[in-house]
C-alpha cells in the first residue's frame, strides 16, 4: 500500500487512482471528512485497508458489520470502505442503509467483533465519516484512532486473503424488536417525531406506533437533500421547529433524531425546549427512584444539577463528570458500571438493565416514553418545573481551524486557570479533563473546549442564579476567546 497524499486535484487523472487524505479528518473518536475536497474514493478505500489491518493487529477475528446513513453519496463511501477491507481479508456484513445504534445493535445481533458506520452523524451534507468500533459497546477513542491515521497515512495497510461480502437482511426489523420488545403505553401519549428528513425518518414513527403512542409527523419523508433544516437537536432551528410543532398539535411532547440517529432532544408540551443535560437529571430522578444509589456518568458541558440536585441526592445517585465525546462517554459509563451517561449534546448512554450502553436516540425515546407512562399524572412540563432552577445557554461553537484550534484552547485554558473572579464571583475550580471548566462558589459554570469532530471551540455556561449572571458570565469567557486572532464567528446566538 502507497502512502495517501494529502491532497490530489480533482478532475485529474490521479484524483481517481490515488489515494487522498486530509490527516485532519482523523479525530479523537471516529473520522470525519469534507466529501470530496478531503477524502476522495481511493482515500476510503484505503481506509478500510487500514482498518482491516489494525483488526489482525489487534487480533480481532476478521468479521465487520458495516451500515451507512441516508445521504447521497453514502453508499459510494460504504462500497469504497468495504473494498478496503475485504482487500485486508474482513469477512463484511452489510446492514445497508441503517442508523448509527443500529450498526452497534447489529454487532451484537450478528455476533461481529466489529463495527463500521459510515456517516456524516450531524454534520451537513458534503461532510462523511466513519464510527468504528471492536470492543462492544464501546467505538474507537484517541489510542484506537491515533494507532488507525498511522496504519492509513504511512501507508503500512496489508493486503491478505479471505475477503468475503455478504448482505444481511431483517437488522433494521431485530432492531425495532429489540427496542421496543412487548412494551405497550397505558396512558394516552401524542408526540412530535421530528427527523428532519435524514435517516431516522425510518424507524422513529413506526417505532413510536408500535408503542401505541400517536404520531405528529414532522418532516419524516426520507429526503436527504435535507429541505428544511440539517437534522441536529443540538441546533436551535431544529428545536424552533419542534416547538411550533407541539404548539400547532397540542401534543404532550416533541422527540427529535439527528442525521444518524444516536442523538435525541426534547421539547415539552409548552413548546420550551428542554436541553438534553436537564432531561438526563429528570431521567435520572425517575431511574434513580427505581434503582437506588445508582452510578451515572455526565460529560463537562452538562448541568451542574447532578452534582447538586437534592432528589437524586436522596436517592443515593452519584454522577462522574467526564470528557465529552460519544467514544470517551460509553467507555467510561462502562468502566464504572454506571447505569446511564448524559451528554449535553442529546448523546445518552442507558446500559444494562436499560439498554447496552451504547447511545441511540431510539432507546431514549422508549424509555422518555416509559417515563411518561410510569408518571401518568405528570406533563413534560411538570418534570422540567420539579428541576431546582437555573439558567443555561444552548452550545455556542466559534469558527477555529483543525490545524490551529487545541492550540489556540490550550492558551485560552491557561488564562482560564489564572481566573480568581467571574462575573464578580469567586472561582472555586478549573476542571481541566476536556478543556477549561470555570465552576463559581454558587455551582454556575462557564466551559471552553475544543470541538472533536469540526473546526470549532465549543462553549457552554450556566448559572444558578439569573438569566443576568448567566449572559455575564459568557461575556467574561467570551472577552478571553477573543484574545486568540484565530477564533472566529459563533455558529448561532442566545
Amino acid at each position: 500500500m502507497t502512502k495517501p497524499q494529502p491532497t490530489v486535484t480533482p478532475n485529474t487523472w490521479e484524483f481517481l487512482r490515488d489515494a487522498m487524505i486530509a490527516p485532519t479528518g482523523f479525530r479523537e473518536y471516529d473520522a470525519r471528512w469534507q466529501y470530496p475536497e478531503a477524502i476522495n474514493l481511493p482515500g476510503i478505500t484505503a481506509l478500510g485497508l487500514g482498518l482491516g489491518t489494525q483488526m489482525y493487529a489487534r487480533g480481532i477475528e476478521p468479521v465487520i458489520a458495516v451500515g451507512n446513513d441516508y445521504r447521497d453519496y453514502s453508499l459510494s463511501i460504504k462500497n469504497a470502505l468495504m473494498l478496503g477491507l475485504m482487500q485486508a481479508g474482513i469477512q463484511v456484513k452489510d446492514i445497508g442503509p441503517a442508523l448509527s445504534p443500529m450498526a452497534y445493535f447489529a454487532q451484537f445481533h450478528l455476533d461481529a467483533p466489529a463495527v463500521a458506520m459510515v456517516t456524516a452523524s450531524h454534520n451537513p451534507n458534503g461532510w462523511t465519516g466513519v464510527k468504528m468500533g471492536f470492543e462492544r459497546p464501546l467505538t474507537h477513542g484517541p489510542d484506537e484512532m491515533a494507532e488507525l491515521r498511522d496504519i492509513v497515512l504511512e501507508g503500512r495497510g496489508v493486503a491478505r486473503e479471505g475477503g468475503k461480502y455478504e448482505f444481511v437482511e431483517g437488522v433494521r426489523e431485530a432492531y425495532l424488536d429489540d427496542l421496543v420488545g412487548d412494551f405497550k403505553m397505558t396512558r394516552p401519549l401524542k408526540v412530535v417525531c421530528a427527523t428532519g428528513n435524514g435517516t431516522a425518518a425510518a424507524f422513529a414513527p413506526e417505532l413510536f406506533a408500535r408503542m401505541g403512542v400517536e404520531v405528529v409527523d414532522s418532516h419524516n419523508r426520507l429526503d436527504y437533500t435535507f429541505p428544511h433544516y440539517n437534522p441536529n437537536p443540538e441546533a436551535m432551528e431544529m428545536l424552533h421547529d419542534m416547538s411550533a410543532s407541539v404548539r400547532a398539535s397540542g401534543a404532550d411532547l416533541a422527540l427529535g433524531f439527528d442525521g444518524d440517529g444516536d442523538r435525541c432532544g426534547v421539547v415539552d408540551d409548552e413548546g420550551e425546549e428542554i436541553f438534553a443535560d436537564k432531561v438526563g437529571v429528570i431521567m435520572a430522578r425517575d431511574l434513580s427512584g427505581i434503582y437506588p444509589d445508582a452510578q451515572f456518568v455526565a460529560d463537562v458541558k452538562s448541568t451542574g444539577l447532578y452534582a447538586s440536585d437534592p432528589v437524586l441526592k436522596a436517592n443515593g445517585a452519584k454522577t462522574d463528570y467526564w470528557k465529552t465525546g460519544h467514544s470517551h462517554m460509553k467507555r467510561r459509563v462502562k468502566e464504572l458500571g454506571a447505569l446511564a451517561g448524559f451528554e449535553k449534546s442529546g448523546h445518552y448512554f442507558l446500559a444494562e438493565p436499560l439498554g447496552r450502553g451504547y447511545d441511540c436516540g431510539m432507546r431514549v425515546a422508549v424509555e422518555i416514553c416509559k417515563l411518561m407512562d410510569r408518571n401518568p399524572d405528570m406533563s413534560m412540563s411538570d418534570l422540567r418545573r420539579a428541576l431546582p432552577t437555573s439558567y443555561a445557554m444552548p452550545t455556542l461553537s466559534p469558527y477555529a481551524a483543525d490545524e490551529e484550534k487545541y492550540d489556540i484552547l490550550a492558551r485560552i485554558v491557561s488564562k482560564l486557570e489564572e481566573l480568581t473572579e467571574l462575573a464578580g464571583r469567586k472561582v472555586v475550580q478549573v476542571v481541566t479533563v476536556n478543556g477549561a471548566r470555570v465552576i463559581l462558589d454558587n455551582g454556575s459554570w462557564g466551559l471552553v473546549r475544543a470541538s472533536s469532530n469540526t473546526p470549532n471551540l465549543v462553549v457552554v455556561c450556566e448559572s444558578a442564579e439569573s438569566e443576568a449572571e448567566l449572559r455575564e458570565i459568557f461575556a467574561q469567557i467570551d472577552a478571553i476567546i477573543r484574545t486568540e486572532p484565530g477564533v472566529g464567528e459563533y455558529d448561532q446566538t442566545f
